[in-house]
């Protein structure tokens, strides 16, 4: 029996994605040749391999036992063709990365140029969301990562700053009008402009100073998804709205330019940098292997 590989590629990408849409998102395909490649992949086996509803896309049990059986073989073909890249003078092919949209913003624009230039003929993905999906099963070779959302059995090596900062800012026009607050919690009197993940969840506001540690829950008059509205948050901050809680690198350009002033900086928590992370139970690709290593390389970020 002669199957097309592409066909199992399609299969394996719908599998991992729960679903079309999402994995033509991933791979570029559209949905509707993602799925009559399934479909034909099914016909000629004679099986069901997807459980397909409104809402989801399951794989049936033979599909879960063909997947089972396919992604280590793909994986070895995958370092197979790989190894040839050894024969050139430069890695080659594409290299996928799964990031925060935050790195996206305030880590990889001093990266990925240099990267590029030193590799012209790697060509990279980067995908770009909050919802923190495994790298893996979304078709990345590796993903940024800050360290409470590491995944286990995965290597790590810092990249990005080292320390960063949550800042509070307002326009000037906002505090003039309401006023300035001393400390964390008079923040519940002000109109706060907050951020949601995808999962629905709202994070605290949370500060320390000399050791006190404070988190609130406060209100306001937005509220926008983390990462894809957060320059909706900020422009609303600068036009007077109310107070915003984010990055310190996010903010800084704007506090430079006297947009919005600090607040409460004594009290802006810090935080251990982004990890660049990978499995390390598979071989690693050329194409990876070079971002690692010119990672490591990369001078101390100021």
């Amino acid at each position: 029996m002669t199957t097309n590989l592409a066909d199992i590629n399609a299969f394996l990408a719908v599998a991992r994605a729960s679903g079309f849409r999402e994995a033509a998102r991933v791979t570029g395909s559209s949905a509707s040749s993602l799925s009559e490649a399934v479909r034909r992949l099914e016909n000629q086996l004679g099986v069901r391999l997807l459980h397909r509803t409104t809402r989801s896309v399951a794989p049936t049990e033979a599909g879960a036992r063909l997947l089972d059986r396919l992604e280590p073989a793909l994986k070895e073909v995958d370092a197979a063709l790989d190894l040839i890249n050894g024969f050139r003078d430069k890695p080659a092919g594409t290299l996928r990365l799964n990031v925060p949209i935050s790195a996206a913003r305030l880590v990889l624009p001093r990266i990925v140029p240099a990267f590029l230039a030193a590799y012209p003929d790697i060509r990279l993905e980067v995908i770009a969301e909050d919802s923190f999906v495994d790298v893996l099963a979304a078709g990345c070779d590796a993903g940024i990562r800050y360290e409470e959302r590491l995944e286990q059995d995965m290597i790590a090596i810092p990249i990005g700053p080292r320390e960063q900062r949550f800042a509070v800012a307002a326009s000037p026009a906002y505090l003039k009008k309401h006023g300035r607050p001393k400390h964390p919690r008079e923040l519940l009197e002000h109109a706060c402009l907050r951020g949601q993940f995808a999962s629905g969840s709202t994070p605290a506001w949370e500060f320390e100073r000399k050791g006190e540690r404070v988190k609130i829950e406060p209100t306001g008059p937005l509220l926008v998804r983390i990462g894809a509205a957060t320059d909706l948050a900020v422009d609303a901050a600068v036009a007077g709205s109310g107070i915003i809680y984010l990055f310190e690198d996010w903010l800084r350009p704007y506090i430079a330019r006297g947009e919005l002033e600090p607040v409460l900086e004594p009290w802006w928590p810090r935080f251990s940098g982004p990890f660049l992370y990978y499995t390390g139970r598979r071989h690693l690709p050329t194409t990876l292997r070079a971002l690692v290593d010119f990672v490591k390389a990369m001078p101390p970020w100021q």
